[in-house]
């Protein structure tokens, strides 16, 4: 185990962006997110503008600077404001600003980082696991989300967990958006050489009931590989120097305060 402290030490791992995927079926899977996303976003002409979006974000909340997280957190405002809808023909209404939700985006990405994270590296101490929970409530106050909202620890929040995964309910629209987040029709060819291995692990991160619910094909034979793929990330990143595997990290920190000069 590296000499993991807080959550400076884990959110640069370009081995978590394996989980976004997972992430955003998560998201979606609240019928509100997923109208929002459906109806205001387009995964299928942009299918790397969220995960860019979504990375930008969390890097410069992590280790920006205070004016450069001000700054990200009203870009985020700005892009969401026109994301709202009104209750319609038993459809809810939904807001990009509701603190509810803003809860339960952070959480899943909270969840899906530590989960990827403690899959290749093992499992975090509990003091040190708890300091990091708590760390992770940023992404949510920083979009306004008060910070009351964040369950106080670990043990609260599993139940908030578990509650709210309780009541998902899958849409033809998180579908239709899950398509095309998995199934990009316009993208470059890296990209759609590396969807069947992405496929596989968002896949492999949902519980069954969710997998099903987004009629994702598994199998004895997937479950394999997705094991077979962990335990090989498993042997070969932690082999990798520090500036390989916070790649991303960097790359977009310094996109950030290049174009913000």
């Amino acid at each position: 185990m590296r000499n993991v402290r807080e959550m400076r030490d884990i959110a640069a791992e370009a081995v978590l962006i394996a989980g976004g995927g997972a992430a955003i079926l998560l998201q979606i899977a609240d019928e509100r997110v997923g109208l929002g996303v459906a109806r205001h976003s387009d995964f299928a002409s942009r299918p790397l503008d969220r995960l860019h979006a979504t990375l930008t974000y969390v890097y410069v909340q992590v280790y920006g600077t205070d004016a450069e997280r001000r700054a990200a957190a009203r870009r985020v405002g700005v892009a969401h404001r026109p994301v709202r809808g009104d209750a319609s023909e038993g459809r809810p209404a939904y807001s990009a600003s509701d603190p509810d939700l803003q809860l339960w985006v952070a959480a899943t990405l909270y969840r899906t980082a530590i989960t990827m994270y403690e899959r290749i590296h093992g499992a975090l101490p509990d003091a040190v696991a708890e300091s990091i929970y708590r760390e992770y409530a940023v992404l949510g106050t920083a979009l306004g989300m008060p910070k009351s909202l964040w369950p106080d620890n670990r043990a609260a929040f599993n139940e908030y967990w578990n509650r709210a995964h309780a009541a998902l309910h899958v849409t033809p629209e998180a579908r239709r958006v899950a398509r095309d987040l998995l199934h990009p029709r316009v993208a470059p060819l890296w990209l759609k050489a590396a969807m069947p291995l992405a496929r596989l692990i968002t896949a492999g991160l949902l519980d069954p009931e969710l997998r099903a619910a987004y009629r994702l094909p598994w199998s004895q034979a997937r479950q394999y590989r997705f094991d077979t793929f962990l335990t090989i990330t498993r042997m070969l990143w932690r082999a990798l120097p520090r500036g390989i595997r916070h790649l991303p990290a960097i790359k977009l920190l310094r996109h950030v305060r290049r174009t913000s000069s």
